[in-house]
């Protein structure tokens, strides 16, 4: 099948590891031209490099903290002087830490309404103008199942990801008319599948001693399925979201989760 995706120019933001990596290098083999948002520049050259050598027509890595606005203008006008369009935003960069809301300190709230919610809202804008003058586009971006039916010890990365899914309903109705597309993808828990998909500032990376067998298999009780994703299910979800397969779906939340929401 066909996604229409060759040549299309992708931002993927938090692209330096896990599902972002995965992501990026989805679109890479769509024949996609690839921006690689992220404040991992090690990272980030490592997927430019592996996004060329499995197809993409174009890579690169800008350097970008999405809770800065300022930072998203320029990114987004760096990607214009690249590859002369924007085609795809997928706001993937993301950051939770689990605790107990009375134990957690606020500086650990705010950093998650920072990034998870802002940081959307940041580059959103920052893409906007252009997709309303060109009368296209598509905008994908990574929520959680925690904000569909909160979560125990995720309240306010929850709070924040309800939000990416109000927000995306609300501009999918005001950006429609202007051939804009907005759909958020949902993932349950999904890890790394080994050490090279962790960046230097990845969430995961102080947590990978931790992830056991035995830790995986208690987690993956929850789901249907009976086993946690890999980063690379939830990548083809959000290409397919982007693409022109998706062509008349705007406005909705994708859980790719197992099973774990039947919403």
């Amino acid at each position: 099948m066909d996604l229409g995706l060759k040549g299309k120019a992708v931002i993927v933001t938090g692209a330096a590891s896990n599902i972002g990596r995965a992501i990026a290098l989805e679109f890479a083999k769509e024949g996609s031209r690839i921006a690689i948002a992220d404040l991992d520049e090690k990272g980030g050259q490592k997927v430019v490099d592996l996004a060329k050598e499995l197809g993409a027509e174009g890579a690169i890595f800008i350097k970008t903290d999405v809770t800065k606005s300022e930072q998203c203008n320029e990114m987004a006008g760096e990607v214009l002087d690249k590859f002369d369009t924007i085609d795809v935003l997928v706001n993937n960069a993301g950051w939770g830490k689990d605790a107990l809301f009375i134990e957690k300190p606020r500086e650990e709230w705010e950093k998650e309404i920072d990034i998870n919610l802002w940081g959307v809202i940041n580059c959103i804008k920052a893409v906007v103008d252009h997709l309303v003058e060109k009368k296209g586009g598509s905008i994908v971006s990574i929520a959680s199942d925690a904000g569909r039916m909160g979560e125990f010890r995720e309240a306010v990365y929850a709070a924040a990801k309800a939000g990416v899914i109000g927000l995306t309903k609300s501009l999918a109705r005001e950006l429609g008319p202007h051939g804009i597309r907005m759909n958020v993808v949902c993932p349950g828990a999904t890890l790394p599948t080994s050490p090279d998909e962790i960046g230097e500032k990845s969430m995961w990376g102080d947590s990978m001693p931790a992830i056991t067998p035995e830790f995986i298999q208690k987690i993956a009780k929850r789901y249907p399925l009976r086993r946690i994703a890999k980063p690379d299910e939830l990548a083809k979800a959000v290409v397919f979201m982007a693409s022109e397969g998706a062509g008349f779906i705007t406005g909705q939340t994708l859980s790719v989760s197992g099973g774990y929401t039947m919403a």
